[in-house]
């Protein structure tokens, strides 16, 4: 391989930050520095040629390709011609197999390390009247996404066991730590659908160092196990997560703290299997656990109970109604996953090899992180919390600025500053409404104009019978 140009790849860099309003010096400019790209080139070990695709050529038209509505390969392609002709440069070939190869040539650890980099930078950027009690709290849960019908992907990611073979597509579990704070996501995991280890538990336990002393995780009753809620504790990690349902919970038992709240002893249990045996081999004995019962008064309805089962053991610093208001946050977790999956468009994706797979995974992760820091910045100028902008609005206000943001390399200091002033008014505007009890019926008001009935039989059967009909 050449020498690397570093001339050029700052540059590049440069030209890259600019996009996301990365520079001027001001709030939540260091989140894409030059730095974390350049070291996560280096230590991946990274050398390319001098050509059109250098890796950071490649990650903006990757980026782009994301957060444009076609997500095509072409398009993709076609936005870089357009650009290197603004900027009197040479246009490059039309065909998308030079961009496919540049993807493949890159490490998946590099997309990773730039996603994971700007997420925590983000985080750790977050002003202390975001937190919660002057702590970062950290909201886990995951999803599903499903991929092209490949060969490849269906070895790694089956299609789930209830769909016959051919009907279906491959699906991935996908489980990410979300900030509380700004909403950036801090790490994420990814596994199959089903078997050992591809859990949500499972994950977690891939997930374990990213917490770190003094954090706060906060998650549904799925996570109330005590094989993970005890490695938390080990980590110095507190928790707020709901009851199960499967744990037999007696109020009469336990050191008492006030109505409806204990601290009771979780014991030890048995691993089946011998891997799990031998994780819980060097846990302790018990788990210390504060249990709170909080009734919620609806009016015309009966009352809803929440019991919730945490490790912030002072009631005085911590009142039971303060914690069910923070497990009822851990509901922003939802919205954040349902901005991935449908604004970004992450729910089905276009690869068509796992690692191509992963690597689009990865990069939706780096546009949301980067979308959140714009939003981030505005909340910031404007006194208000990250989680009141509008995230669609964003993205909107964004995409309408985004032939200006490339064109403002020529520019001067002022000039940037006063477009980027303006681009962060326009998101400041457009808040989240306060709706809280919101409900809506899951059902829509008409049906789609173009409906198709499912397949019901593998696609070359279902030819042969349409061929089959046109013959008769």
């Amino acid at each position: 391989m050449g020498s690397l140009n570093h001339s050029r790849c700052r540059d590049q860099i440069s030209f890259l930050r600019r996009q996301f309003m990365q520079d001027g010096g001001l709030p939540f400019t260091e989140i894409l520095s030059q730095e974390s790209i350049s070291s996560a080139i280096s230590q991946n070990e990274i050398c390319w040629k001098e050509r059109v695709y250098s890796p950071v050529v490649t990650l903006w038209v990757f980026l782009g390709q994301i957060l444009s509505t076609d997500q095509s390969c072409a398009a993709a392609v076609a936005r870089l011609i357009a650009h290197r002709i603004s900027r009197q440069e040479s246009p490059c070939s039309s065909e998308t197999s030079a961009y496919c190869q540049a993807r493949k040539r890159l490490p998946e650890k590099f997309f990773s390390d730039v996603a994971r980099r700007a997420g925590r930078a983000l985080d750790c950027c977050a002003k202390a009247e975001w937190l919660w009690h002057g702590r970062r709290v950290y909201l886990y849960d995951g999803t599903t996404v499903t991929m092209p019908d490949t060969a490849a992907n269906q070895a790694e990611y089956p299609q789930p066991s209830y769909q016959r073979p051919g009907l279906g597509r491959p699906m991935a579990r996908v489980c990410a730590i979300f900030s509380l704070s700004c909403g950036a996501v801090v790490d994420m995991a990814v596994g199959g659908y089903s078997g050992k280890g591809q859990s949500e538990l499972g994950l977690l336990r891939r997930l374990m160092d990213v917490f770190r002393p003094g954090d706060i995780m906060v998650a549904d009753r799925l996570m109330c196990s005590w094989v993970e809620l005890t490695a938390l504790q080990c980590r110095g990690v507190d928790f707020v997560v709901r009851h199960a349902v499967t744990r037999k919970l007696d109020f009469r038992r336990g050191q008492r703290l006030g109505k409806d709240d204990q601290i009771v002893s979780w014991p030890k249990r048995y691993g089946r299997t011998k891997a799990d045996a031998d994780y819980r081999k060097n846990l302790p004995d018990s788990l210390r656990v504060r249990v709170c019962r909080i009734r919620i008064a609806r009016p015309g309805f009966r009352d809803k109970v929440l019991v919730i089962a945490t490790t912030l053991f002072d009631p005085i610093e911590y009142p039971k109604e303060e914690l069910a208001s923070l497990y009822r946050q851990r509901w922003n977790v939802e919205l954040d996953i349902r901005t991935i999956k449908q604004t970004l468009q992450m729910d089905q994706l276009r690869c068509k090899t796992p690692d191509l797979v992963r690597k689009e995974m990865w990069i939706h992760v780096l546009a949301y992180n980067l979308i959140r820091t714009i939003m981030a910045r505005a909340a910031d100028k404007h006194g208000i919390e990250p989680r009141t902008v509008s995230f669609k609005a964003t993205l909107q206000t964004l995409k309408a600025f985004q032939p200006m943001l490339a064109n403002m390399g020529r520019c001067s200091y002022e000039v940037r500053q006063q477009i980027y002033e303006q681009v962060i008014e326009s998101i400041a505007v457009h808040r989240v409404g306060d709706r809280p009890d919101r409900f809506e019926p899951r059902k829509i008001k008409q049906p789609h104009r173009k409906h198709h009935d499912y397949l019901h039989v593998h696609r070359h059967e279902a030819k042969r019978q349409i061929l089959a009909g046109l013959r008769k």
